[in-house]
């Protein structure tokens, strides 16, 4: 049985929250988020820093894994590569993730950062599946 993302992430991600990331979607191995480019995420010089645009990929990847995991399991990132095509100072960004593939222990992900219809970064990572130990306890 998948496991059921909240309607309301407020809370469930303290990371995401920091930085003001925001899941519009969430379903069957998909997810989209969005950020708005606020001045407290600008490196100094004055651009995006770079690990936003990471932590943007990186969660949607595993937000998109999540919707495809039993209750039992969990996931964590092995590795990410992300390729940076376009600074940014200002504006929203759309990370679109999908699952390319899942085995019993191991999923890979791509994403896809976007403003507008402009291609910002492009991201490929693994993660590792595997129980909660957590829920198993009395």
């Amino acid at each position: 049985m998948p496991k059921k993302i909240p309607s309301d992430l407020e809370g469930f991600d303290p990371f995401s929250d920091l930085i003001g990331l925001t899941f519009t979607r969430c379903e069957n191995g998909f997810s989209q988020c969005i950020l708005n480019v606020s001045k407290k995420l600008l490196n100094p010089h004055k651009t995006l820093h770079g690990g936003v645009a990471y932590s943007m990929a990186d969660t949607g990847m595993g937000a998109a894994l999540y919707t495809r995991m039993d209750e039992d399991e969990l996931c964590a990132t092995i590795e990410m590569k992300i390729v940076y095509f376009k600074a940014v100072t200002s504006g929203t960004l759309t990370c679109d993730t999908k699952l390319i593939h899942r085995s019993k222990r191991i999923a890979a992900l791509e994403s896809e950062i976007k403003q507008g219809e402009q291609l910002v970064a492009k991201a490929m990572g693994t993660f590792s599946v595997f129980e909660d130990k957590r829920s198993s306890r009395s």
